[in-house]
């Protein structure tokens, strides 16, 4: 079946407290999904982020970000008032988020949220551990590591006191008791977080809009998966990694790119029969419909960068664990909806792997047009097993990387639409329409390309930091107007 759908970061949202949120403005977003014929909302990874404010750097892959809690729903529930929510400085800047607002702010809202919501509790003579049992064991190990970095004035793990750095048991245990009311303070914030974003895509459900999630290949350095789990990842004997991960250079550095994220001990993972990767399958499935694995070259061969290195150009390329991980899923949870993330520098056993797997691979045109080469990301090179993107939240919109690209390239892709007549401010609508024409299944083309943005809308530009992750839609920018057009296009191309 032919499909289309749009991609927009939950952060991206217009709210009224500084970032996107699971507020009424989801809502009318996924209406605004319905009414322009899409039968998809793609988002980035929804994990509680630290210094960058990277969802590809977050503190777990098994919680969520508290910036998405809903502070309207909670004034409704009556554990806030608007007074004080709108008394709160969150910033001021309606089209980028200001990070730094929202960490000073939003935890100073949410602990006033959960002394009322614990007050509460107790007049019901109810137990709060009653209330947060739902939560994923892993969870619930993120809630104890936030309090104790709390504790430790916000500082990396590795910067904590040796015996809970080490998580000895004697440690554990006093810890858990002193930070008791800080470790609820937490698994209060998962609970809200969990109860929302469950309403959420539960009316996007309803209306016939399925959630494309993000499951991020790497985990952070500074996380409650690394600080909680040093077994799964390449440790020395001081749980400091040996070898970080990271790509060569490319088309985006010179140097390539240094993440930094820990790599994994594939044959301790292999030897547990994959335990962790399938508990995290487990959870991103229930928190979303279809979901994207980033980076899926890295399951066929990685490419590790010894962690004292300053930069990717000394990294080397190891075997990953191939299709016995692929495998074990399937055996676990049958044939799961899925989309491999095939971009970066592909070799034959990933081409291998993503035919052993069958998963559909993407292709993402700003990529086609080279005129120096003909290459498997045009159209006419495709086949229907694939996710067609205009970009990903990695690259310019399309607006901004049209107007960057040579005249060569220009004329190439002018030639290849036959857009000759077209006004430049309108080119935009071109690719989409070559992405919707094409024979690809499903095409996900991010929002700000329907809007026309420029290179000011542009969600991340790989290997920077301090500039990305901020934009944010008008509330009003995806009018009437842009989802006639939209409902048209998809009709007129089948995508139902």
């Amino acid at each position: 079946m032919r499909k289309c759908g749009i991609l927009l970061p939950v952060a991206s949202l217009p709210s009224s407290y500084g970032i996107g949120a699971f507020s009424k403005e989801a809502y009318q977003f996924i209406d605004h999904l319905k009414e322009a014929g899409q039968q998809y909302w793609q988002i980035l990874p929804l994990g509680p982020t630290g210094y960058g404010d990277s969802p590809y750097q977050s503190f777990s892959a098994f919680a969520g970000n508290p910036y998405f809690i809903d502070l309207e729903t909670l004034i409704k529930d009556g554990l806030l008032t608007k007074e004080e929510c709108d008394e709160a400085d969150f910033g001021d800047n309606k089209n980028y988020i200001d990070y730094k607002a929202i960490y000073d702010s939003r935890f100073v809202i949410l602990r006033k949220a959960f002394t009322r919501w614990k007050n509460a509790l107790a007049d019901r003579a109810e137990d709060p551990a009653a209330q947060v049992h739902t939560l994923f064991e892993e969870t619930r190990e993120y809630c104890f590591y936030a309090a104790v970095k709390h504790h430790f004035k916000e500082v990396a793990w590795t910067e904590w006191d040796e015996d809970i750095r080490l998580r000895r048991p004697e440690a554990v245990k006093r810890y858990q008791e002193l930070l008791a009311d800080e470790i609820l303070f937490y698994e209060f914030q998962q609970l809200m977080f969990e109860k929302q974003w469950t309403a959420l895509k539960s009316y996007a459900n309803e209306q016939g809009i399925r959630i494309i999630g993000d499951i991020p290949i790497y985990v952070a350095f500074d996380s409650a998966d690394a600080w909680c789990h040093p077994e799964l990842f390449q440790f020395n004997a001081k749980n400091q990694p040996t070898g970080v991960a990271g790509c060569p250079p490319d088309a985006f550095s010179a140097t390539g790119q240094l993440w930094g994220n820990p790599l994994y001990r594939w044959d301790y993972h292999r030897k547990t029969g994959y335990a962790w990767w399938m508990r995290r399958v487990e959870y991103c499935f229930r928190m979303y419909d279809k979901v994207r694995i980033d980076h899926f070259r890295g399951f066929a061969g990685y490419y590790s960068i010894p962690a004292k290195e300053e930069t990717a150009m000394n990294g080397v390329w190891k075997k990953g664990p191939g299709y016995s991980l692929f495998k074990q899923i399937k055996e676990a949870f049958g044939d799961l909806d899925i989309i491999a993330e095939d971009l970066g520098t592909l070799t034959p056993d990933v081409f291998r792997l993503l035919d052993q797997v069958g998963y559909p691979g993407m292709k993402v045109l700003e990529f086609a047009f080279n005129s120096w080469e003909r290459n498997s990301y045009l159209p006419m090179f495709y086949d229907k097993n694939c996710v067609v993107y205009t970009g990903t939240h990695d690259n310019d919109t399309l607006q901004g990387w049209f107007a960057s690209i040579s005249e060569a390239d220009r004329n190439f892709a002018v030639a290849y639409l036959g857009a000759e007549a077209v006004p430049v401010e309108e080119i935009h609508w071109e690719f989409i329409r070559l992405a919707l024409a094409s024979v690809a299944d499903l095409v996900i083309i991010p929002l700000q390309d329907y809007l026309g943005l420029g290179s000011e809308a542009r969600i991340n530009t790989p290997s920077t930091l301090g500039d990305n992750w901020k934009w944010r839609m008008d509330a009003d920018a995806f009018d009437q107007e842009i989802i006639e057009r939209c409902r048209k296009l998809c009709n007129l191309y089948e995508r139902k």
